[in-house]
């Protein structure tokens, strides 16, 4: 009976016949490629549903492609991941890619490890969100397996790259609260990865941007970068040793919304309310800072339209556009809510 069946299965060729079209255009169809019309859409998946035809994930791995993606992150807690995931999987939705996700931790070792792992499993193309992994392996990697890097500046002929202007980002947080009033501005940012290779991270981006735009204000002397992790942890430790000093700042901007609800908690454990004692502004404007009990100031990096973009570049580079590589930048916006306001007397 199982031999039987088996030699029922539906085939393209199959699908093809039924609807009409070459097998190509079948092909093309279960790729989502580029340049198919949505009649072709419409016509091919109308036959592969009267068929209940499913592609046969070995068979398609023995001939070169597995449908697979796998997506580098390095924890699943900073929820502007999400968004990106989300850009990801709506711009893979039609076709027939199924993504996995690799969380790996800070560590460059660990990371290096994941995306080893990928490559292995024989994954088609890979997406890297701001990888701490060392900068040589991933140009290793790039140059036999299709990759797109997420969030880090530094370009390269063998990969893509999307990435926020963070440097501006930057500078509309110091602008936004200078003209409320504040002069004493800290930034909470991220340590980076030592020996990571990576010359134009997202936090180096950040900080240059913020120490520009201190300078351009006359504020160069009051500018204070506090390193920490990303993460809720690491945004109260910073917190904490920002404002329980006697020189504690009237704002504070961290590079991650996560982060700034860290700090959130450092000011309400220390007796200080936001934004009567401190302002307070993120970065990523995940959904988190719109909650109605948050309504945090925060920069719009456009996390999903980073994911659908990265999503897009990479099919195109695994169905074979090798000649030239495409950096997308994504223009940040300031959306203000209630957690800035002017300071209580101008420093």
């Amino acid at each position: 009976m199982a031999g039987s069946e088996q030699m029922k299965r539906v085939t393209i060729t199959d699908v093809a016949q039924h609807a009409g079209v070459s097998t190509a255009a079948v092909s093309k169809v279960l790729r989502n490629a580029y340049g198919v019309s949505a009649a072709m859409q419409e016509k091919v998946r109308a036959a592969m549903a009267d068929l209940n035809y499913r592609p046969h994930a070995a068979a398609r791995g023995m001939r070169g492609r597995t449908y697979t993606i796998g997506v580098l992150l390095d924890n699943i807690r900073n929820s502007f991941f999400a968004d990106i995931l989300d850009g990801v999987q709506g711009q893979l939705d039609n076709s027939e890619y199924t993504v996995m996700i690799g969380a790996a931790g800070f560590g460059a070792d660990a990371q290096g490890k994941t995306i080893r792992s990928m490559v292995d499993r024989q994954m088609d193309g890979l997406i890297l969100i701001a990888p701490g992994t060392r900068r040589s392996e991933v140009l290793q990697t790039a140059r036999m397996t299709p990759t797109v890097v997420i969030g880090h500046h530094d370009t390269s002929d063998v990969h893509d790259s999307v990435a926020d202007a963070d440097a501006a980002g930057a500078g509309l947080v110091v602008d936004h609260l200078v003209g409320l009033g504040h002069r004493n501005i800290a930034l909470v940012s991220s340590p980076g990865t030592r020996a990571s290779q990576w010359h134009h991270t997202p936090e180096i981006e950040l900080t240059n941007g913020y120490t520009e735009a201190m300078e351009a204000h006359g504020l160069a002397a009051q500018a204070r970068v506090s390193k920490t992790a990303y993460s809720d942890d690491g945004g109260y430790k910073a917190g904490i040793s920002l404002l329980a000093g006697p020189e504690r700042p009237t704002a504070i901007m961290a590079g991650a919304d996560v982060a700034a609800l860290g700090v959130w908690r450092a000011a309400r454990e220390l007796g200080l309310r936001v934004p009567e004692d401190v302002s307070l502004v993120g970065y990523n404007n995940t959904t988190l800072a719109d909650l109605a009990t948050v309504q945090l100031t925060s920069v719009d990096q456009a996390g999903h339209d980073m994911g659908s973009t990265a999503a897009r570049l990479l099919i195109e580079r695994v169905e074979g556009r090798r000649d030239r590589a495409v950096q997308a930048t994504m223009t940040p916006r300031l959306i203000t809510r209630e957690s800035t306001s002017a300071p209580r007397t101008r420093s």
